[in-house]
């Protein structure tokens, strides 16, 4: 037989099982689906869809002009974009339960729009990261932005970590840039590119609408990503997530002491009042030693978990 035969026969062979292959695979999951609910394939991502947004969205009370096309894709894009990061989204949802009355209390006291809580899940989604240019914590502050406001930062406190701490810089941050831009979409875009970088585009474009400027893609697509945040939040099941309010993390019950002078082993601290560091830390992550040397006259405020918080079952407020 020439060495030619010998090939096409080979070749054959190996198409033949290929197909073979495909065919059986192709029937084991005839078999297998036939035995699911019959909710399971429309459930699940074997089937992709799109989801429809709604005709029309506010954002801090401010209307999305969703009749331009351009916006309209915009948010269509990070909806999608948001659904489909399935495990990521899904524990953005859940972890919002926990950490959005927080928020919204502080948010309210400074009178900056309820929305902007969406901005977190839009920073850090809801944690504690540190972002490859040093920008830390849930609103991702800078070091040298965080002091110039007043935050301490060192290498045993950094308030940064602090959620109450971070979110009353952020609320001071959208103040200041309501009062110059006149309007909240403008403030919060700031938020991400900054008062110099909108400035500039302003003065470039002539324009001070954010839907009408055009702005580096992280800014461009901010106030976008936490229009889609919101949507998702409010109404899961919309958009694919099917999420049991008992799944949701509940928020952790705790009380507050003083501290005014030096600790020096959180370990044996903790321990006096009946939890232990782990615990300690997870409520007080801008505690960054297994000690505390104060600055002379401040009082630090340190959650310590009330009994039975840790009980996956107790922790409703």
């Amino acid at each position: 037989m020439t060495t030619n035969k010998r090939k096409t026969i080979y070749s054959a062979l190996l198409v033949t099982g290929i197909l073979l292959s495909v065919y059986a695979v192709a029937g084991a999951f005839r078999v297998f689906s036939d035995k699911l609910p019959d909710n399971y394939l429309r459930d699940t991502t074997f089937l992709n869809r799109t989801y429809r947004i709604p005709d029309t969205v506010f954002f801090a009370g401010e209307i999305m002009p969703l009749d331009n096309f351009d916006t309209r894709e915009s948010l269509e894009r990070e909806v999608l974009t948001s659904a489909y990061r399935h495990s990521s989204t899904m524990l953005i949802i859940k972890r919002a339960y926990r950490y959005l009355p927080v928020i919204e209390k502080i948010l309210k006291e400074n009178g900056i729009p309820d929305d902007f809580k969406y901005l977190v899940a839009a920073e850090s989604e809801y944690t504690n990261v540190i972002s490859p240019a040093g920008a830390t914590g849930f609103w991702q502050i800078m070091k040298e932005t965080g002091r110039e406001e007043g935050m301490e930062i060192n290498d045993v406190v950094d308030e940064r970590y602090s959620l109450e701490k971070s979110t009353q810089f952020a609320c001071r941050y959208f103040r200041k840039s309501y009062e110059k831009y006149g309007n909240w979409t403008l403030a919060a875009a700031s938020y991400n590119g900054g008062r110099s970088a909108v400035d500039e585009q302003i003065q470039i474009q002539k324009k001070t609408n954010y839907y009408d400027l055009l702005l580096a893609d992280e800014t461009a697509r901010y106030i976008f990503r936490a229009a889609a945040y919101k949507l998702i939040i409010e109404d899961p099941s919309r958009f694919g997530f099917d999420i049991n309010e008992d799944e949701l993390y509940k928020p952790l019950r705790y009380y507050e002491v003083d501290v005014d002078t030096a600790v020096s082993d959180f370990s044996v601290f903790a321990e006096r009042f009946g939890t232990n560091y782990k615990l300690l830390k997870f409520l007080n992550p801008w505690l960054r030693k297994p000690y505390l040397t104060p600055k002379t006259g401040k009082v630090y405020k340190i959650k310590i978990p009330e009994e039975g918080m840790r009980n996956a079952d107790s922790r409703e407020l």
